[in-house]
Parts: C-alpha cells; structure tokens; sequence
C-alpha cells in the first residue's frame, strides 16, 4: 500500500525537523518543496509531498499516517 502525506509548517527550523523525521521514518520526498508567502502572518510557509509504501493493511480514512 503506497501511503502520501503533506507536510506544511512555517520556513523554520521547525518545518526542517518534521521533514527530517519523516524522512528517518522511512517516507521519501515526492517532489519538490513549495513556498507561499502568508500575509496575514507575514511569514514564508512551506509544504513538502512524501511517500511510503508499506507491506501491511489495507488504506482505511482513520489511519493516523503521522504515526505509520
């Protein structure tokens, strides 16, 4: 089963950190990273598409995708 999450946060360290993690929880990045800039908070934001294929269970809409 391929699993696809979108990681958003603000361009800080902190949004570095949750990629990171992803990335050593077996996800790979899928594409390149995006930048918009809010204007209500006056702040880059960033997002970043990542991907794991995993050999177990079948997709339900209750997955905590975070935790797999």
């Amino acid at each position: 089963m391929q699993l696809y999450r979108l990681l958003t946060g603000p361009d800080d360290a902190s949004f570095c950190h949750k990629v990171t993690q992803a990335l050593n929880k077996g996800w790979a990045l899928y594409g390149s990273p995006q930048l918009s800039f809010n204007t209500e908070t006056n702040q880059m934001m960033c997002a970043q598409a990542v991907i794991k294929t995993v050999d177990y269970g079948e997709y339900s809409p209750d997955m905590k995708l975070g935790e797999q």
